[in-house]
């Protein structure tokens, strides 16, 4: 038995083989072999780790079942014409390479498909080819009517004469002369002719051709010799038919000769990716993870499931080799626990190194050996007259000969089926041969002097797996650093041996053997209740992190439940400032309207003042609207440009001195009013009296229209934000007569646009709005005209 048969990796091999859908993917299985390379390794993990991921993203490839092609390839290289059957197999094949790239391109194949992109860029589609194929053959026997001019004729032609023969021939079947002579009234076909079925006596009454007679002799097939002519014509267009098929076939034939390579790699790439993706659906099956690959030649498997084990049932184990000893000695009871163990290792190692996710935790790290030999089972060879402990020793010269430092060994019952002393002796020089070569051991064994020899010697460590006592029945669950306890004399005394018959084997084992297994007894209490700790401690663990998670998320929720009652509060601020904006900006249109006259003037500027007091409050409270820097009597001069927060606007100081109030006189477009120095904010220092005019605002105007652009950009803010924004700018554009504007908002989920839309319906400054054109960016942009 090689290897692969005694870690039941061709079990593995046969079950992926029923995920795959052609039969190139399935010879690809059967021959499939793990890898002991690195970097192969490596890159047959990626693949299917890319194929799963692909699997739950767009789920599976469009792989079909293909009838194999070989033979039709080799037929190509002849220049023979290809069947119909053969041209839509092939057309198949094409399809199947089409579909397969239109998946990795959904799949954003760049991003996901880094290792399999080759292969999806190596397939070959043609869809006029495909289409052609398909559209001219419909089955393996029926050529499309309308696959040539010519074949169309021709049917049509057939068509009309059979209808003739028929028509001829039904004279007969509804003739009152001629209708008794017929076995039954049909019409029916011998020798691709059409013929009538006549009884054996009346064959003299009916002139024609004889074509067939039945098995009893009782009905003779009869061809009239009023419709032989016209059959002759039928077998006549059906030679052309047959000529003009033929002559089809060789076209559509034709069309593959120039790229039968191109089909050797289909086939080829298809089985390959036929096969990545088996190994995926059945990694997805068993929940394996793609194990981390390390170069310093240790093996650390947690959580390992033996994949052949039903799920409910199996008990994962933790395995850790080549960090702090290399050799791992698994004693105990024989339970089935310590060969299943020997074959989870080694089993998932193949797995791996076929390119095959393990059913492990994430966290497992693996090397890539060179080698894994097993000796596993009882091999007595009865033709060859070898004993089970002659069949073992053959198995461990064929290792030691072939052994390299990066070789991986697992033993099962070394040195079994001797003497137990001669056997024990022999395990002990065997494992420090192969240590002493630097490979890494794994071997289940009975001896207790291998158990103490494990705990004295480095690099070396002993394993066992958990007995129930109790319920006499194993637990499958390995523990590291604990020699295993054989328990035969609790085992017997619980099963109802006697006491005094177990009291006289006790006093066989000598003193020093028992003081060994009482040490080791309370080495395996002691691991046991450390266990129950750990246990214990990771349940209190997962606890706390649930609650911190917990507190996390109530954080989460009232930093939350903060920025609403914030964001609350600035909107209620602006639409505060939006209202008195409103009534100021009607009170300025007041004021620059020529026909007023200067009381009703006054009052209007009265009230503007007024407002604007009633407001500052809103402004100066903070609310997250405006931080300004403060104006001081000594920044005060004639044309210092101020910011008016109330307004959202700028503004020129008229006056170098303020009223008694502590007011100076501030121009605001056409408007002149008295606000207080908190209520205005600095912009710069730059004197602008060369274009100051007391009488004038043009220069105003001039003066901002080089600063102001034709188009605001908000692409990226919320409704709020973009609204603050928008609304300072239209002021500004305004006040400097620009018009028409765009406001860049994007096309995004629309709600940008439509709230922007329903503040422009209430803004004063707005004659009205629409969408761009095609070329002003349409659904993205909105064009505002300004009153």
């Amino acid at each position: 038995m090689d290897v692969y048969t005694k870690l039941e990796y061709n079990e593995i091999i046969q079950i992926i083989q029923k995920y795959c859908k052609t039969y190139m993917g399935k010879n690809f299985c059967n021959n499939l072999k793990p890898s002991f390379s690195f970097n192969k390794v490596d890159n047959l993990l990626k693949e299917t780790m890319e194929a799963v991921t692909a699997i739950y993203k767009n789920g599976s490839p469009p792989l079909d079942a293909l009838e194999p092609l070989d033979i039709y390839i080799k037929a190509l290289e002849s220049n023979q014409i290809l069947s119909a059957k053969a041209l839509l197999d092939l057309a198949k094949l094409l399809k199947v390479a089409r579909e397969l790239k239109e998946y990795y391109r959904a799949e954003n194949s760049d991003e996901h498909f880094t290792n399999l992109q080759g292969y999806f860029s190596s397939l070959y589609a043609n869809n006029l080819i495909e289409k052609e194929i398909f559209e001219k053959i419909l089955d393996e026997h029926t050529i499309n009517d309308n696959a040539s001019q010519k074949l169309t004729g021709l049917r049509r032609k057939r068509r009309t004469l059979e209808q003739n023969v028929k028509d001829k021939l039904s004279s007969f079947l509804h003739s009152s002369t001629y209708s008794k002579y017929l076995m039954e009234p049909v019409i029916t076909i011998r020798n691709n002719r059409y013929v009538i079925p006549v009884k054996q006596e009346y064959r003299g009454m009916i002139q024609g051709f004889v074509h067939d007679i039945s098995a009893s002799g009782s009905t003779v097939y009869i061809e009239p010799t009023s419709v032989f002519e016209a059959n002759n014509q039928i077998a006549s267009v059906k030679m052309e038919e047959e000529l003009e098929i033929e002559k089809i076939l060789q076209i559509l034939t034709s069309k593959f000769y120039g790229i039968i390579e191109a089909l050797k790699i289909n086939i080829n790439t298809i089985g390959i990716l036929d096969l990545i993706f088996a190994k995926a659906e059945y990694s997805k099956n068993i929940n394996g993870v793609m194990p981390i690959l390390n170069s310093k030649k240790n093996i650390s498997l947690k959580k390992a499931k033996h994949p052949l084990i039903d799920k409910s049932v199996v008990v994962p184990i933790d395995i850790d080799l080549g960090v702090d000893y290399s050799s791992l000695i698994i004693t105990g009871p024989n339970t089935g626990g310590k060969t299943v163990a020997l074959k989870t290792v080694g089993l998932l190692l193949l797995m791996a190194y076929s390119g095959i996710l393990i059913p492990c935790h994430e966290e497992s790290s693996i090397c890539v050996f060179d080698k894994i030999f097993v000796d596993i089972g009882d091999e007595q060879n009865i033709q060859e007259s070898l004993s089970t402990f002659s069949s073992h020793i053959l198995n461990i010269v064929k290792i030691t000969n072939d052994i390299t430092s990066n070789s991986l060994i697992l033993l099962d019952e070394l040195g079994s089926g001797t003497d137990p002393i001669e056997g024990a002796s022999l395990a002990r020089a065997i494992l420090e041969y192969f240590y002493q070569i630097g490979a890494l051991t794994i071997c289940t064994t009975h001896y207790q002097e291998l158990k103490e020899f494990a705990l004295v010697t480095d690099g070396f460590e002993n394993a066992s797996f958990e007995f129930d006592v109790e319920n006499l029945k194993p637990t499958y669950h390995l523990l590291i650093g604990i020699p295993g306890k054989s328990n035969a004399f609790e085992i017997s005394k619980r099963l109802g041996l006697p006491e005094s018959i177990i009291e006289k084997a006790s006093s066989f084992v000598e003193d020093d053997h028992v003081s060994i297994e009482e040490l080791l007894k309370n080495i395996y209490d002691d691991k046991l209740a450390i266990e129950k700790q750990k246990i214990e401690t990771e349940k209190n663990l997962n606890q706390i992190e649930l609650l911190r998670k917990s507190l996390e998320q109530d954080q989460s929720a009232l930093i939350q439940k903060q920025q609403k009652i914030i964001e609350d509060a600035k909107i209620e601020a602006r639409d505060i400032l939006l209202s008195a904006k409103e009534e100021a900006t009607e009170i300025i249109r007041h004021l620059n309207d020529e026909h007023l006259n200067a009381k009703h003037a006054n009052q209007l500027r009265n009230e503007l003042n007024e407002k604007v007091k009633r407001m500052g409050n809103v402004v100066k409270s903070g609310n997250g609207i405006e931080n300004f820097n403060e104006v001081t009597f000594k920044d005060i001069h004639e044309g210092l440009k101020v910011w008016v927060p109330i307004m959202q606007t700028e503004g020129i100081v008229l006056s170098k001195t303020s009223n008694k109030d502590g007011e100076v006189l501030v121009q605001v477009g056409l408007a002149k009013m008295n606000l207080k120095l908190s209520e205005l904010s600095l912009i710069d220092n730059e004197r602008t009296n060369k274009n100051f005019n007391s009488g004038k605002v043009t220069t105003v105007q001039n003066s901002k229209t080089k600063f102001i652009s034709p188009e605001i950009n908000v692409i990226g803010q919320n409704v709020d934000e973009a609204i603050y924004v928008i609304d300072k700018y239209l002021d500004n554009c305004y006040m400097s007569g620009i018009s028409p504007v765009r406001i860049v908002h994007g096309k995004g989920t629309g709600k940008l646009r439509e709230g922007i839309h329903k503040y422009l319906k209430k803004n004063p400054h707005v004659e009205s709005f629409r969408l761009g054109t095609y070329g002003e960016g349409e659904m993205g942009v909105t064009v505002v005209e300004l009153k």
